[in-house]
């Protein structure tokens, strides 16, 4: 048995535009992140740094951890040299050793000294200590920001895993913030991370998943497919909604604005009419999006014309509708007059120019309501209703608009045609096949008179 070896051609590509605007924004959050996490770093070594700040500060590892991590991402960033990566691997893997050695003091309840050595004793037991679960997210932080570009399919799944653990870790800090007003700017086992921690590790999170996007399995996001436009649009509401709704009733609890049950029956509701709202603005993109392509499926490339398939279609409800509002219907079939002698003495650019103008002649001759299309490649065919009284008015208007139209001078090409034209009474005996093969039949009894007649023959201007 042979064997057909064929090229696969993914249709999934970033979006250029995306991924600069990106960039941009990423480099301005990583400069943040790494100003704050040295501020409060230097504020644990530099006593007078520290009293100006607020209490409840960064602590001292959480901020080297941090500036470490934020480092990393700095240098990892795409057409980076190499010695920038491996500088980046290398803040990465101390991240990574320090929130090991730290998570594994706070697991096994003893202190090797790590946990104390950038901060004094005083005034706390333990001022240096980092909570479990800072220590937790920062570990998965910087093993992710280790193989920030890893594609072997193993090592790319467990990254990708990695971060979205780390989505889920932050999300439940978030919740934990937004359900805890009176404990939002302290540390608390309510809120385990300081404000400081908890909006730098937040910045991390989103650009460690951005960054994770051009190499692994979210490159949905980075896309420029309409799956993945879609998904930047909705992926930002369905996170940060229940979010807000759940701090703004936090918020109302905490004030005695409104009741605990009034307030988040209110919120939850409020939600749910969201997500609707938001599910229907899905709904109406993807429609459109549906639209958009059923409507290139149906268009030919070179006039812009509905194609075969678009043509019969769209006729067919014409014709249904017609019949059953027992009024006439109209066939009318086009063939164009030297196209070939006009491809072979002009060129075939100035014969595909001479069918962009028959069809442009055609769609301004013709109603909004007819159905124009393109069938063949120099046959066109029109269809519409009509009333019985006016059954030659579609003839004679296109007859007069190319005579028009070969009058106007310094044109290359005349437009003739010959034509075949149906007419369908009220009764609808013949279906749309019989009338468009009937139109066909009779222009090609139009053709062959014409022939008979050297004088109607197509005329190429010099």
């Amino acid at each position: 048995m042979a064997t057909h070896n064929a090229v696969s051609l993914s249709s999934s590509h970033p979006d250029l535009d995306v991924l600069a605007v990106l960039g941009v924004i990423h480099r301005i959050l990583v400069v943040l992140v790494l100003g704050i996490s040295a501020v409060y770093l230097c504020a644990w070594l530099v006593p007078y740094v520290g009293d100006a700040l607020p209490q409840g500060k960064m602590k001292a590892n959480s901020a080297l951890m941090i500036l470490l991590c934020g480092l990393s991402a700095l240098l990892s960033e795409p057409q980076r040299s190499r010695i920038a990566v491996q500088f980046s691997r290398l803040t990465a893997g101390l991240a990574t050793l320090l929130a090991a050695i730290l998570l594994f003091e706070r697991l096994a309840g003893i202190t090797l000294r790590v946990d104390t050595m950038l901060a004094a004793d005083a005034p706390s037991q333990y001022p240096g200590r980092v909570s479990i679960e800072a220590c937790g997210i920062l570990l998965l932080m910087a093993f992710v920001l280790l193989n920030i570009r890893a594609r072997k399919r193993s090592l790319s799944h467990v990254v990708d895993v990695a971060t979205l653990c780390i989505v889920f870790l932050m999300l439940t800090y978030a919740s934990r913030y937004a359900f805890g007003i009176s404990h939002l700017f302290e540390q608390s086992p309510r809120n385990p991370m300081a404000p400081q921690s908890f909006l730098c590790i937040g910045i991390l999170t989103w650009l460690i998943v951005n960054r994770r996007a051009e190499y692994g399995a979210f490159s949905i996001l980075i896309g420029d497919q309409i799956g993945a436009k879609t998904t930047r649009l909705a992926a930002p509401c369905a996170i940060l909604l229940p979010f807000v709704f759940a701090f703004t009733a936090a918020l109302g609890t905490h004030f005695q604005v409104v009741s605990s049950t009034v307030a988040f029956s209110t919120a939850t509701s409020s939600l749910a009419v969201c997500a609707f709202l938001l599910v229907l603005a899905l709904g109406g993109k993807i429609n459109a999006l549906e639209s958009a392509i059923r409507e290139l499926s149906l268009r030919d490339e070179l006039t812009r014309l509905y194609n075969r398939r678009g043509f019969y279609v769209l006729a067919e409800q014409a014709f249904r509708l017609a019949k059953r509002a027992e009024e006439s219907f109209f066939v009318l079939f086009i063939d164009v007059d030297g196209l070939k002698k006009t491809n072979d003495e002009l060129g075939h650019e100035v014969g595909s120019e001479l069918l962009r103008s028959m069809a442009s002649l055609i769609e301004h001759t013709f109603r909004e309501t007819d159905v124009i299309g393109r069938i063949g490649g120099d046959e066109f065919v029109i269809a519409g209703r009509v009333e019985a009284h006016n059954a030659d008015n579609p003839v004679r208007r296109l007859q007069e608009a190319a005579m028009l139209e070969n009058s106007m001078p310094g044109r290359l090409f005349s437009l003739n045609f010959s034509l075949g034209y149906v007419l369908a009474d009220e009764s609808h005996s013949a279906n749309l096949e019989q009338l468009v093969q009937k139109a066909d039949e009779m222009m090609y009894e139009a053709k062959r008179a014409k022939k008979a007649c050297p004088h109607d023959a197509v005329e190429v201007l010099a």
